[in-house]
């Protein structure tokens, strides 16, 4: 998972040391040395010797190193400082290092560094205001500010880019299950989206997550359009064992999403998962559509499910629904087969709406509550 990204993320690290020299970026605290005098005074004669005082012992000379061992022992304490920072906790934030002393990073290398993680991060999909976002993030984290000596350049660049990109995705948290036990039954939820992002699989997960939880489920077929759609919902409500709500072929969305509601009311079921329509999203009658089923069936919330390999189609496919019906959550679908991850960085942040799932396979346990250090992990770390 987004092996381009981190491999790409992990040669920019690797090359801190080029871009950001620890001559030129670093302000040394050198120990201030006694000043000397210009003149050394003449050795008093023997008629004017001066009263006698105690003769102070000569400072202890250290032994002086030869260039070559200077340099050894100077490698030798990086290797050291290296491994002393791989043994750092994952989640140290490069705010935790600051110091009063130490390493200063000034604004000309920085600005190399940023460059570059501009350019990988547009070759990952990632959408221009979040690419802005993030290199914000990381000049805030680094610009000017002294870090300990214990930390190697490589480490400091990668702590700060990481804080950037968490902070950017910890805002798109959302935690779905206490969402779900504070609403009153049944809990209607929508799903939208373009055909062939996995999204009927999608409604299906969460059927049978809320199942697990010991909570009763009714399908909802309102994709009337779609050839096979009804018939594919059919048979996930079949092999979950949940109840579903058809019509004929052509049959009216919202007509079908009152009866599943209705019937919700009056069998006690709990939640109503509605399936709808994905028609390119620029099709008006698609959202004409997806407006009506919103005025009929209220729902309580409204779930984009979006492809994290479209990039950023998915980003503009988001916006569109949202400015539509007004989307409160997102799944992504596809994320263990997302080269670049560029959706998962921006579909949530770009339309300002939390990321309550993803999908990470074709079965129906293969969906997973959004964290943010989970993907943390997954963008940077080695598998």
């Amino acid at each position: 998972m987004f092996e381009s990204l981190k491999s790409k993320m992990k040669n920019l690290f690797s090359r801190a040391d080029k871009h950001l020299d620890e001559e030129k970026v670093y302000k040394k605290e050198e120990p201030e040395q006694p000043a000397v005098p210009e003149t050394v005074p003449e050795a008093p004669t023997v008629e004017e010797t001066p009263r006698e005082e105690p003769v102070p012992e000569p400072p202890r000379e250290e032994p002086k190193l030869s260039r070559k061992e200077m340099l050894k022992l100077r490698k030798q304490e990086k290797q050291e400082k290296k491994q002393e920072a791989r043994q750092e906790p994952a989640d140290v934030r490069a705010d935790s290092i600051v110091s009063n002393s130490g390493k200063r990073i000034k604004e000309d290398p920085l600005d190399e560094i940023l460059d570059e993680l501009e350019i990988i991060l547009l070759e990952a999909d990632v959408a221009y205001p979040v690419v802005e976002e993030i290199k914000k993030g990381v000049r805030e984290n680094l610009l000017g500010r002294k870090y300990d000596r214990s930390y190697t350049l490589e480490q400091v660049v990668e702590m700060s880019v990481k804080d950037a990109v968490r902070d950017v995705l910890k805002i798109n948290e959302f935690d779905f299950d206490g969402w779900l036990a504070g609403q009153e039954k049944p809990i209607v939820i929508m799903f939208v989206g373009i055909n062939g992002t996995g999204k009927t699989t999608a409604i299906a997960k969460i059927a049978n997550r809320v199942q697990s939880e010991g909570m009763s489920v009714v399908m909802a077929a309102c994709d009337t359009f779609r050839a096979g759609a009804i018939e594919q919902l059919t048979i996930h409500a079949d092999r979950l064992g949940c109840k579903i709500v058809k019509q004929a072929h052509d049959a009216d969305p919202s007509a079908v999403a009152y009866d599943a509601i209705e019937h919700a009311r009056s069998k006690r079921k709990d939640v109503v998962l509605i399936d709808t329509a994905g028609r390119m999203q620029t099709n008006n009658n698609l959202i004409e559509e997806m407006k009506k089923i919103v005025r009929v069936a209220k729902p309580d919330l409204k779930v984009f499910v979006g492809d994290s390999l479209a990039g950023n189609d998915a980003i503009e496919q988001a916006k569109v629904f949202d400015a539509a019906i007004g989307v409160d959550a997102v799944i992504l679908t596809k994320i263990d087969t997302d080269a670049k991850g560029g959706a998962a960085l921006s579909i949530a942040h770009t339309i300002g709406k939390p990321i309550a799932f993803v999908c990470n396979g074709q079965e129906y346990g293969d969906i997973i509550k959004f964290n943010t250090e989970w993907m943390i992990d997954r963008m940077f770390n080695d598998d």
